[in-house]
């Protein structure tokens, strides 16, 4: 996602409701990794505001406070419908997850059929280089490489990312990719980009390669909340009782 979803648009949840419906499983566990937000209150919350009133398991891994919360991190992820990465510091993120082992991870629930989700530094992670300004201005860095190319992110509402986004490229400093709006999402199944959405109108995303490729993402539905509240409730009870 160039942007949106529940940190940015948690009025309207399209987004999120889109990548919970890319999951198999009828009630998906989704774990949110806000490692590039330094594990950020505001964004843990907001999660479990919006993804605790629909019908899947959250939970979030807090990896700055493993000191005093362990968690087996390997089996914990493994065993996850979806992994949504949010927002932040692209270069922070990717350094503690290569101290702590969990680039190797996240590529090994990736091949085993884990959804990766994210939108910002959490879309960004996955390709080879990405557009960050974790420094302050724009500037080239790279990824982790699971996917081929680039992104950039924030297309409309950060403008200044793309000029360097395309000047990178002119250059062959990194390789060609993808720019997206806010309220754009990227759909890849395998390496393969399969579909373009957006939780909101008018809103586009680039191919840039030399000249520009343009995409008009299909507009998803806006819902008017997440699921039926009487049998979340119930399921949130049963969870419970099942739980003691």
């Amino acid at each position: 996602m160039g942007g949106g979803g529940f940190t940015m648009e948690p009025e309207n949840p399209a987004l999120d409701d889109y990548v919970l419906g890319l999951a198999s499983a009828k009630v998906p566990k989704i774990c949110l990794l806000p490692t590039a937000s330094g594990d950020g209150e505001a964004q843990i919350r907001q999660f479990h505001a919006t993804f605790g009133a629909r019908a899947c398991e959250p939970m979030h891994i807090s990896l700055f406070r493993l000191g005093s919360r362990p968690i087996p991190l390997r089996e914990t992820l493994m065993e996850q419908d979806i992994v949504y990465v949010g927002g932040g510091s692209m270069l922070g993120l990717l350094a503690v997850w290569r101290a702590l082992g969990l680039d190797k991870i996240l590529r090994e629930c990736w091949e085993s059929g884990v959804i990766l989700a994210g939108l910002s530094a959490g879309a960004m992670c996955w390709f080879e280089w990405g557009v960050t300004s974790s420094l302050g201005s724009p500037a080239p860095s790279p990824g982790l490489g699971f996917l081929p190319g680039s992104l950039s992110v924030h297309m409309d509402g950060e403008p200044a990312r793309l000029p360097v986004f395309r000047a990178a490229i002119a250059d062959g400093t990194i390789p060609p990719g993808y720019a997206a709006d806010d309220g754009v999402a990227l759909l890849f199944r395998g390496a393969e980009l399969d579909e373009v959405v957006s939780s909101r109108p008018h809103r586009k995303a680039l191919r840039i390669d030399g000249a520009d490729e343009l995409f008009t993402p299909r507009e998803l539905a806006r819902p008017d909340r997440f699921g039926d509240g009487a049998d979340i409730a119930e399921f949130r009870a049963v969870r419970a009782l099942r739980g003691r």
